[in-house]
């Protein structure tokens, strides 16, 4: 009886090892299998708001629920900082764009693009000059002139500090040839509200932020920062044709991408940039994002972190040529 059941308990404890391997692949199969949160480092209402919002409802056409959520401030650098500490388990992702690259490059911020695992590129966004209305300035000629008239007193309104649109903001004083005054907000939102509300002289921001103010007449778009006009804009001159080169030191991108912690597991990996794939590449979101102004330009995992440390070396140079960053 003894030998019996000796036997019967080293039968089960044979049965488990083999089924505990079964039993973790199939649970690992199951992810998600609870909430993705998406981390937007900026203000409700932004442009990476509203592509994460659209990416967050395509999603859920797939059966998979992703929570939004806004964790402004530092430039992108705080949403940014709580993905990297979340453990890399797939269940927390983050938007991260050109301007946190900017804060690395200016070491403002001790984030590292190696703490994070690229998953897929979302959007790639031109950036425009834009005025309020009923300005004495119309054109981009007009506005730097008016900087000229008035140096050190006229603003101009960036979503964060020491990011790509701080950068155009200082080029575009730099062709006037006079001092301004740059005003940072917590996001793209926040800009708006205040260049339609005339409490700043100028802005630079992407057009998908910008492009209900501008078509209800409060604010007024001037030039595009990008080598080509917009399809969104066909009539906006580029700098470049105005005769201004806003690229002296090599060609910047703004961009924006989600992330997941340094860690995460191979499968995880595989199935998000599925997930996300299968979201940006549909015809709704290239919709969308010719509505909104920005272009999809596909990258994902190895090739989409190579682009991003090609972003960082570009802006590591601006950064010193530009902001005097050593």
């Amino acid at each position: 009886m003894k030998f019996t059941l000796m036997k019967t308990m080293a039968l089960c404890a044979l049965c488990c090892s083999f089924a505990s391997p079964m039993i973790a692949k199939a649970a690992g199969s199951s992810y998600p299998d609870h909430p993705i949160r998406l981390i937007v480092p900026w203000n409700a209402g932004g442009s990476n708001d509203i592509a994460a919002r659209e990416l967050q409802k395509l999603i859920a056409g797939q059966g998979v629920t992703v929570v939004v959520e806004n964790a402004p401030g530092a430039t992108g650098s705080i949403g940014m900082g709580k993905a990297a500490r979340s453990a890399p388990d797939g269940y927390t992702l983050a938007m991260g764009t050109s301007s946190t690259l900017a804060q690395i490059a200016m070491k403002l911020t001790t984030l590292r693009n190696d703490e994070f695992t690229s998953i897929a590129r979302v959007s790639v966004d031109p950036l425009i000059l834009l005025i309020p209305k009923d300005k004495p300035y119309k054109t981009l000629p007009q506005f730097l002139d008016y900087m000229r008239k008035n140096p050190g007193k006229v603003s101009i309104g960036t979503p964060g500090t020491h990011n790509i649109n701080h950068i155009f903001a200082e080029m575009t004083a730099r062709m006037a040839g006079v001092s301004y005054i740059n005003v940072p907000y917590t996001g793209g939102s926040q800009v708006i509200a205040g260049l339609a509300g005339k409490q700043i002289d100028a802005a630079v921001l992407k057009p998908s932020e910008s492009l209900g103010q501008i078509k209800s007449g409060l604010v007024k778009a001037v030039a595009t920062f990008s080598q080509q006009r917009l399809q969104v804009f066909p009539d906006l001159p580029t700098f470049k044709e105005l005769g201004y080169d806003v690229y002296p030191y090599g060609p910047l991108v703004q961009m924006a991408y989600v992330v997941a912690p340094k860690g995460l597991r191979p499968a995880e990996e595989k199935k998000l940039i599925s997930i996300f794939s299968k979201a940006i590449d549909s015809k709704e979101f290239a919709e969308f994002a010719e509505r909104n102004g920005f272009v999809v330009s596909p990258l994902t995992g190895d090739a989409l972190q190579k682009e991003i440390f090609a972003v960082q070396g570009t802006l590591d140079t601006v950064g010193s040529k530009v902001f005097k960053i050593k």
